[in-house]
């Protein structure tokens, strides 16, 4: 029988619901849902398969313990209590590679990773019989959390942040990540037959995570994975079937209107070169245009966009004339809705209407706001 495993997907805060929805259509169980993180329960296949079909995640772990612990000496036996050598061989190179607290009295991430890679020598040195580790054979790194005195303790699936998809080389300045792009696109209603514009596209993320999933293309297609070394976990085969059924699911025939704008031309052709990497560079036109160009005779389309947010002091002079652009231009389109993405508090006062919809999400360490203008929807189809 399968061994069964808690999963561990950390997300954007705020986004929590995308990713919940996700991992449900993906045929999994959701255990636990909390700010930045959904717990899920699913054997060695639903590694692989999180790990290549998530969309919002921005890593998989695998769950190995938790405890409460309100001194270092508590750390270090709830840390030696864990079975590590279920986990991790005796070859395996194991660290903490990332320690976080929030409201707990242990607090240092330096001396929680010391403590807590010491307790896990003296277990396995026990279990193995040996009083040294070469550390030369896989890579088994460790993310810990604390929060209200409570360790949950996470074997990093991933390796590289699951945003990084292998198709962007050069960003431009502020970009937004490949997760976060991919979970605003699913807080819209946008479906692949409405046309979709990017009026300040950058290195081209919204259009191309948009184009993957007119086309149905796995976000961790062409990348991979730290546990696919790990043999004494997960068999190659699981791997290669969640390769195979990614590759049976892509649509090769899909159409999308999808455009990128942006004002950079050297930013465009990156843009192009992205689009290319990722296999969507057929379904997406990029041009180089500036915002006061934005027109469309098309009617119920959806402009979706991460404008300046005028981190520079040089910067916020110019922001009122470009959210008012981005405003007018959004106006003369036909019945179109409009999803931005900024820190620019003054975003709606400039725009000119007020958001029907406004969340709160933090992109990094940056506290931004999604407004959500929704346009009339089509008329229905025979």
């Amino acid at each position: 029988m399968n061994r069964r495993y808690e999963l561990l997907a950390p997300c954007h805060f705020g986004l929590e619901a995308v990713l919940k929805k996700e991992i449900i259509d993906l045929g999994y169980e959701i255990s636990q849902v909390e700010d930045g993180r959904v717990t899920f329960i699913g054997d060695a296949e639903a590694i692989c398969r999180a790990n290549v079909f998530l969309r919002t995640a921005e890593r998989i772990l695998l769950k190995v313990g938790s405890f409460t612990a309100i001194s270092f000496e508590e750390l270090f036996q709830g840390t030696k209590n864990i079975p590590w050598e279920d986990y991790i061989p005796q070859d395996g190179k194991f660290w903490v590679a990332k320690a976080s607290s929030i409201k707990s009295k242990l607090f240092s991430p330096s001396d929680i990773q010391s403590v807590m890679k010491k307790a896990m020598v003296e277990r396995m040195k026990s279990r193995y019989g040996v009083n040294w580790f070469a550390e030369n054979g896989s890579a088994y790194p460790l993310r810990v959390f604390l929060y209200k005195d409570k360790v949950t303790i996470g074997m990093d699936t991933s390796g590289d942040s699951l945003h990084k998809r292998g198709y962007r080389t050069m960003t431009s300045r502020a970009p937004i990540t490949e997760t976060l792009a991919a979970a605003l696109l699913m807080l819209t209603p946008w479906k692949k037959d409405r046309i979709l514009v990017d009026p300040f596209c950058g290195s081209g993320t919204f259009p191309i995570e948009a184009a993957m999933m007119a086309a149905n293309i796995a976000p961790g297609m062409n990348r991979s994975f730290l546990a696919e070394d790990w043999k004494n976990l997960i068999p190659r085969k699981c791997w290669y079937e969640a390769m195979d059924e990614a590759d049976e699911l892509v649509d090769r025939e899909a159409s999308a209107d999808i455009q990128g704008y942006d004002i950079d031309g050297e930013i465009v052709r990156a843009a192009r070169a992205n689009a290319e990497r990722a296999g969507v560079d057929h379904l997406i036109h990029f041009q180089q245009r500036p915002v006061s160009q934005l027109s469309h005779p098309k009617k119920y389309g959806f402009l979706i966009t991460n404008p300046p947010y005028g981190e520079r002091l040089e910067e916020k002079a110019a922001l009122p004339a470009i959210y008012r652009e981005l405003g007018e231009r959004f106006a003369a389109l036909d019945s179109w809705s409009a999803y931005v993405i900024t820190s620019f508090e003054d975003a709606e006062k400039y725009i000119g209407r007020k958001a029907d919809k406004n969340r709160k999400i933090y992109n990094g360490m940056l506290k931004t706001y999604f407004y959500q203008f929704s346009g009339p929807k089509p008329p229905r189809r025979n």
